[in-house]
């Protein structure tokens, strides 16, 4: 008969086994999760800066900014800055360029096993450069998240290296169909700040 001592190894060894599967389980499935933004939609003469937290699955699969056909960002874009929705992607991120507005988001990469912002999973949060996009947009005064999560992180991760920074931030109703309690009309409503940043009559003038 084996000793208790090997069965008490055996059971280690089982035990460590399980333990290491079950942690290169869980690596596989976070790498998975990897998911990484976009490159900035912006130009040097830009006044504002409008950050998200990290684009959402649809967004990641069409390569393009608030790609969700129920994301009331494009529609509110057309109501506050005069950016016709309906124009292709292209057009739309130019004529935003145009008034001087900048898109891009706080993270750079981190795992979300969904698409809420509720799912990101913070201690794997990687930052934009964003210092150094301020550095090469210096004109840039009025920050505006679209929504909780885009300020949630930019203190976290950005704000440490801005002490005594001049800019304007401005949290603003997330655009993301997940924020329910808010209408397309009282987004726009809330959205209407932003014209007012980069001096755009109310109106704007659709291309």
């Amino acid at each position: 008969m084996r000793g208790s001592q090997g069965v008490l190894r055996d059971e280690h060894h089982r035990r460590e086994a399980h333990l290491k599967s079950t942690l290169l389980e869980f690596d596989m499935r976070r790498v998975a999760n990897q998911i990484r933004s976009f490159p900035t939609a912006s130009h040097p003469d830009a006044v504002a800066l409008i950050l998200g937290s990290m684009p959402g699955e649809a967004s990641l699969r069409a390569g393009q900014y608030y790609a969700h056909p129920r994301n009331a960002f494009w529609p509110v874009m057309e109501a506050v800055l005069g950016v016709g929705a309906d124009l292709p992607y292209e057009e739309r991120i130019a004529a935003l360029i145009d008034r001087r507005v900048a898109l891009w988001d706080v993270l750079a990469s981190c795992v979300r096993p969904g698409s809420l912002d509720s799912d990101i999973v913070d201690s794997t949060a990687v930052p934009n450069d964003l210092p150094g996009f301020l550095t090469e947009h210096p004109l840039v005064r009025t920050v505006f998240f679209n929504g909780t999560k885009a300020e949630q992180a930019w203190r976290r991760h950005i704000a440490p290296a801005l002490p005594g920074s001049p800019l304007r931030l401005v949290r603003l109703p997330s655009t993301s169909p997940a924020n329910a309690s808010y209408s397309t009309e009282r987004k726009i409503e809330a959205w209407r700040v932003v014209p007012l940043a980069v001096e755009v009559p109310p109106e704007g003038r659709r291309l």
